[in-house]
């Protein structure tokens, strides 16, 4: 694709990594196949290919995002299902996020959905904030049918409901900065990210994986300081807080690094896994580059690291079927598809997979809430398709996901909490009988 813009602009870093993306892509349409916005509405301009057009459009004219602009970018549900399928090797990634970050810049939202945006942004990234908001949204889900309207911010309003679970789990007592010390030989010493939304909606998923890897020789430490990836703002434009949190982990995990080592940084969330393995780039030209650049590789996803470590089930078959529910995240952003199905096959799981298992189920971090009417669609497609699998539970690698799946006729269950119960751990509480 040609491109016009000119030498001042192409002196701004973003402005020059889009530009070679824009460059990369071949018009193809191959990505439009794949599109889930695409597939749903039809629409060029909801494709991949018709976001780059208005994306070039607007960062070569230097003008203000117009509303359609917005709208279209603001649908995309940074899947990267077209990274998966673009022939030319075009990082759309780097490309929407630089739109979103120029949009937020150069944009006026309506009132209510700049307030829904800076409190969510405000709320997720802190656990004690999220979790006192979800206490507040389930003592008050009773009202969410008398929310009048059909407008974008009524239906908003209705998800965020939706959304809050009816009961909200007790902090676990190994949430918090420390050590966890091996409970066999020790075989290595590895940094856990404990995350933000995960640890309040699910504890469960981060005990799962501490007990698992301590069983396996593993010393696992919860850095001081490091919290949320900072995904959730970044996917929104909020470019300042996105890159304040990533550098709070890059710094903490640097001195974990530097003083008594580290042989990988563990993500038991996709979605954070995806974002800290581009903190090499998103700090390419900065004062932190170098130590971003190191965190970066060693970051690993849980089934990455326990498929290179030897895991091993001590327990026999449970007789389950498993329908595996690949996170977006992680089979398109990170690349990792036979690992986790795999390694639930090695623990005795009869594994299944639905079909069009490349679609996003309509998670994607805040989208099920700021795109409502979209995210629902998705969901219950993903859902018929995964009970077109007849299983008895569905498993994923994601927060975002198992919470989106959540509340049908199937348990929704985190990879690592199954592989943790067939390697001694204890039985995750939502698991049906065999």
């Amino acid at each position: 694709m040609q491109t016009t813009f000119s030498e001042a602009q192409l002196r701004d870093p973003d402005t020059a990594e889009s530009n070679k993306q824009l460059r990369t892509c071949v018009h193809c349409g191959f990505c439009t196949a794949t599109c889930p916005t695409f597939v749903l509405l039809g629409d060029e301009l909801d494709s991949p290919r018709g976001r780059i057009y208005l994306i070039k459009d607007m960062l070569e004219s230097g003008r203000p995002a117009t509303e359609e602009v917005v709208r279209h970018v603001d649908r995309c549900l940074s899947c990267l299902s077209c990274m998966s399928t673009c022939p030319s090797g075009v990082n759309y990634m780097h490309l929407v996020d630089h739109a979103r970050h120029y949009i937020e810049n150069t944009y006026q939202r309506p009132w209510h959905e700049r307030l829904l945006r800076n409190a969510l942004a405000f709320i997720l990234p802190h656990p004690n904030r999220l979790r006192a908001a979800l206490m507040a949204a389930s003592a008050t889900r009773p009202l969410a049918g008398l929310i009048p309207g059909d407008g974008m911010a009524s239906k908003r309003l209705r998800a965020l409901f939706k959304l809050a679970p009816r009961t909200i789990p007790a902090p676990s007592p190994l949430e918090g900065p420390r050590t966890h010390t091996a409970t066999t030989e020790k075989k290595a010493r590895v940094a856990l990210l404990a995350g933000c939304a995960q640890q309040v909606l699910d504890p469960a998923i981060n005990d799962a994986t501490i007990r698992l890897l301590t069983r396996m020789g593993m010393e696992v430490v919860v850095a001081k300081g490091a919290g949320c990836c900072g995904a959730l703002t970044h996917h929104m434009g909020h470019h300042d807080p996105a890159m304040a949190s990533a550098a709070a982990n890059i710094e903490a995990w640097h001195q974990e690094l530097e003083t008594q080592g580290l042989d990988a940084i563990i993500i038991n969330t996709s979605g954070c896994g995806t974002t800290v393995k581009d903190y090499g780039h998103m700090f390419r030209t900065t004062p932190l580059a170098e130590k971003a650049q190191k965190i970066s590789a060693l970051a690993m996803d849980i089934t990455e690291y326990l498929a290179k470590s030897n895991y091993a089930p001590t327990r026999e078959s449970p007789g389950l079927t498993v329908a595996y529910h690949s996170a977006c995240s992680l089979q398109h952003g990170q690349k990792i598809t036979a690992q986790p199905k795999q390694l639930l096959q090695k623990a005795g799981f009869k594994v299944v997979e639905p079909i069009e298992p490349h679609l996003c189920c309509g998670s994607a971090g805040t989208y099920n809430i700021l795109q409502p009417d979209i995210s629902t669609r998705l969901r219950a497609r993903k859902l018929e398709n995964l009970k077109a699998t007849k299983p008895d539970l569905i498993a994923a690698g994601n927060i975002g996901c198992l919470t989106q799946l959540a509340g049908d006729t199937l348990p929704t269950i985190h990879t690592i909490q199954l592989l943790d119960w067939m390697a001694g751990g204890p039985e995750p509480a939502n698991l049906p009988q065999a």
